[in-house]
């Protein structure tokens, strides 16, 4: 796959830039969609305050988090007091993960868990094998599920096409987590697949890539590759109204610098489409 247009020297025209300067907010007005963090592209600050105060400084408002910053192991009340630390810091919880929902015995719990920090959807790695019992969870407590494609390694779940086909048929409720950076790694067309989903794109994570020396390398979003200025195109397009989150999966023990350039860069997009 061969993909040669560097969008921040194709897009960046001054007006782009001055619009990327002026919208310092977490979703720009006009594009229907909302931008927000990973908690997982922090994870090497784990405790919740210090998590908690870059988020801040990165000035989002939605956030998908990690068990690093809410552990599975708590209590339900120590779940709920954690969650609460983060809405009363100003986030919106907009899902939780990415959960592995591979073991029958683990199914359950989850949806606690999920339900206990008031998660309305539950970003997951499910198998073929415990999708129909996901999905009657997903009805049992109303809280969605987007199944999170993992690229070629992904036995399961490799490309947005395996998830589509495999709740084909399911509750509305089931849907996808659309991997922009693992979906190219599977030769598969964000763009197209973003409309090819339609109502069941629940939420994406975003990077960006380049190719090099024969691999894709993850890099800030706006450096690399992948066609972000049309994939938001179509997102406004198509209605989109949910979250995007930035998974930021380099640099971990000095993340701020690379995800304040993505989420600059994004917003700079979001403002000008």
């Amino acid at each position: 796959m061969s993909i040669t247009v560097s969008r921040r020297n194709l897009f960046y025209a001054p007006a782009a830039l001055a619009a990327a300067n002026a919208v310092p907010q977490a979703s720009a007005a006009g594009a229907g969609f909302t931008l927000g963090v990973a908690t997982y592209s922090l994870r090497e600050f784990k405790a919740r305050p210090e998590a908690i105060a870059i988020l801040k400084k990165l000035n989002v408002t939605d956030i998908s988090i990690k068990e690093f910053h809410l552990k599975y192991a708590d209590t339900p009340e120590q779940t709920k007091a954690g969650a609460k630390e983060f809405r009363d810091a100003g986030f919106t919880i907009a899902s939780g993960g990415n959960i592995s929902l591979q073991k029958t015995a683990e199914l359950k719990p989850m949806f606690e868990y999920a339900k206990n920090a008031g998660m309305p959807m539950i970003v997951c790695a499910p198998t073929h094998e415990t999708l129909p019992a996901v999905e009657a969870l997903v009805k049992e407590y109303n809280i969605k599920a987007a199944i999170h494609n993992h690229g070629p390694e992904d036995k399961h779940f490799p490309t947005p096409k395996s998830v589509l086909d495999a709740i084909k048929g399911m509750d509305k409720r089931m849907g996808l987590c659309m991997d922009i950076g693992h979906s190219t790694r599977a030769e598969a067309d964000i763009v197209e697949w973003t409309k090819m989903a339609g109502e069941r794109l629940f939420d994406l994570h975003t990077k960006d890539l380049i190719f090099e020396n024969g691999k894709w390398v993850q890099v800030a979003v706006g450096d690399g590759k992948l066609p972000i200025v049309p994939l938001f195109r179509e997102l406004k397009k198509m209605g989109f109204t949910g979250a995007i989150h930035l998974e930021y999966e380099i640099n971990a023990k000095d993340p701020y610098p690379g995800m304040e350039r993505s989420l600059s860069y994004m917003r700079g997009v979001m403002a000008s489409i």
